[in-house]
């Protein structure tokens, strides 16, 4: 579990991942994806992450903390997140899917030094 701005936040995407497999885990976060998204613009605003963010159960977020959230997965730099930004975002705020892809990410880097 972890706190972010005072909420508590249990990750629950590695035992998603053991459940789901690597393919069904990220269909369910296209499916969240979808879920949040403005289907006319066909990405995540900020008008469309404050309507739906009480799917989230992130009910009453000041525009602030909503606009920090798109700040910090909008990579190319358009306002809003498409679904591989927010595919990334999920990715990254998620303490034990960082560790494990570091785990990975070493082990890839030890193999390919043993060539």
């Amino acid at each position: 579990m972890a706190c972010r701005n005072g909420v508590v936040v249990e990750d629950f995407f590695p035992a998603m991942v053991d459940k789901l497999g690597a393919e069904g885990f990220m269909k369910e976060l296209c499916n969240g994806f979808r879920l949040l998204m403005d289907r006319e613009k066909g990405v995540i605003t900020f008008e469309s992450l404050k309507r739906n963010s009480g799917l989230l159960g992130l009910e009453g977020m000041s525009d602030e903390e909503i606009m920090c959230m798109l700040r910090e997965g909008d990579l190319d730099g358009d306002g809003s997140l498409n679904e591989m930004e927010f595919c990334t975002l999920m990715f990254r705020l998620s303490p034990a899917m960082m560790q494990t892809s570091k785990e990975l990410l070493v082990e890839a880097l030890d193999l390919d030094s043993e060539m």
